[in-house]
């Protein structure tokens, strides 16, 4: 027998993941650390701290204890090496690609977007001098043509919010990779119990926990998980921000300082300059209420999928409903791609065209009585919008097209309820819509 230890499983790691009995009280659950500092054994270590020569607690702006263990499970379920907690899934994104992307440089992204993401690449960046370049990701050899000296990454979403497509992951690391470029992946709607992007040659993961991680809707967060995949070292000129001198650190190169513990330039570097910098950091409470979802992840996500199944059959034979939108489906254009990479559940969110546009969507969205009507996804109780009118409203119609949003798009994120109470909901609803 190896004397090597079985790797855990999924859910044994959501529970434990990170985590040991509180040394100091020997609580077993996380406690919350409500502190904004920490007292340092003698002026040497803190001097070591502030210098990276040692790892340890500074400030909650930094790192915090109970964020630790979040970092460190969401680390292990992605199977990284490392992740870095953060206020919003919105402020992970616009760190993940600014640690590594400035102005005049570039980035490529595909074309299915959450419509904040949209707005944050195309607006937000552009007025920073970050120039975003699309491709489609059904054809990911388009990245070959956007590609040049300044270009630092690529980017797209495991599976497109609302868009629902399923892209070929192994085909956009290849051709990122052959071009010297990481791929960032946000995996927010599928979640390591669906996906687990590192595996199919993804560099660095993004989520946003306010959604299917946490699960109940009750807190706002985002994290970032880095592979160590990416080498950084193999080309220093290109990335100066870890295998250059650091101003902030005394001219410490990253790259060489941390090599004792792994490839993890990129999320200490995240942590102590962007991080660090703009304070975008996730309290602690946030954390905790974020754990607690976690450790039911591995039980809410089969039902998840399980209800989503059911509902888009039921959708599909309806006949309000002019078509339906789930990777599941054997009638979806992104089915065998969802097959491949997802064999455990296409996710809970699906769309619809509701027959009679955009004036029967409305009168289908003021008539669900179990669903809720508001601007989430991930949620454990089933939730409807009609993306054209709110979450993807600041886009042209041509935008709102590329990203897969028409006038009559209705999205559900279905829940855990029992399956035949929202599918007698949504009925309702929809012949509500046509009266």
């Amino acid at each position: 027998m190896s004397d090597e230890a079985k790797p855990q499983g999924l859910g044994t790691l959501a529970v434990h993941g990170g985590q040991v009995p509180d040394p100091t009280t020997n609580a077993r659950a996380v406690p919350i650390y409500a502190t904004t500092s920490y007292v340092f054994d003698s002026t040497e270590h803190a001097a070591n701290l502030f210098g990276l020569a040692e790892f340890g607690n500074i400030y909650s702006r930094l790192m915090n204890p109970t964020n630790d263990v979040l970092e460190k499970r969401l680390a292990a379920l992605d199977g990284g090496a490392g992740a870095l907690s953060f206020a919003s899934g919105m402020a992970a994104i616009t760190a993940a690609i600014q640690t590594i992307c400035h102005a005049g440089q570039n980035f490529i992204s595909a074309t299915s977007l959450y419509g904040g993401t949209w707005t944050l690449f195309t607006q937000t960046f552009k007025s920073m001098g970050i120039e975003v370049r699309f491709f489609d990701p059904d054809h990911p050899e388009q990245i070959e043509g956007l590609v040049d000296e300044n270009t630092r990454c690529v980017y797209f979403e495991s599976i497109g919010n609302p868009k629902n497509d399923v892209p070929d992951f192994r085909a956009i690391a290849d051709i990122a990779h052959r071009n010297k470029l990481p791929v960032l992946c946000d995996n927010t709607v599928m979640t390591p119990m669906l996906l687990r992007p590192i595996e199919h040659g993804v560099d660095i993961v993004i989520y946003s926990t306010t959604k299917f991680i946490g699960g109940h809707g009750v807190h706002i967060g985002g994290a970032v998980v880095d592979s160590a995949n990416f080498p950084w070292a193999d080309d220093p000129e290109r990335w100066p921000e870890f295998c250059g001198p650091s101003p902030s650190y005394h001219g410490a190169v990253f790259e060489e300082a941390l090599r004792p513990m792994g490839n993890i330039a990129y999320i200490m570097h995240m942590r102590t300059h962007w991080l660090r910098d703009t304070g975008a950091a996730m309290s602690p409470f946030a954390a905790f209420l974020t754990l607690q979802g976690l450790e039911t992840l591995h039980l809410r996500i089969p039902r998840h999928c399980e209800n989503a199944q059911e509902v888009a059959e039921f959708l599909e034979a309806h006949e309000a409903v002019e078509w339906v939108n789930y990777p599941g489906l054997a009638s979806h254009s992104h089915h065998a791609t969802a097959e491949r990479y997802l064999p455990n559940g296409a996710g809970a969110i699906l769309g619809f065209g509701i027959r009679g546009g955009e004036a029967a969507g409305k009168r289908f969205i003021e008539s669900v009585e179990l669903a809720s009507h508001l601007a989430n996804i991930g949620d454990a109780k089933t939730l409807v919008i009609h993306p054209a009118s709110t979450t993807h409203s600041q886009l042209s119609p041509e935008e709102q097209a590329s990203a897969g949003v028409s006038p009559e798009y209705i999205r559900v994120s279905v829940g855990i309820e029992d399956a035949e109470d929202i599918i007698a909901d949504l009925d309702q609803a929809l012949r509500a819509s046509g009266a």
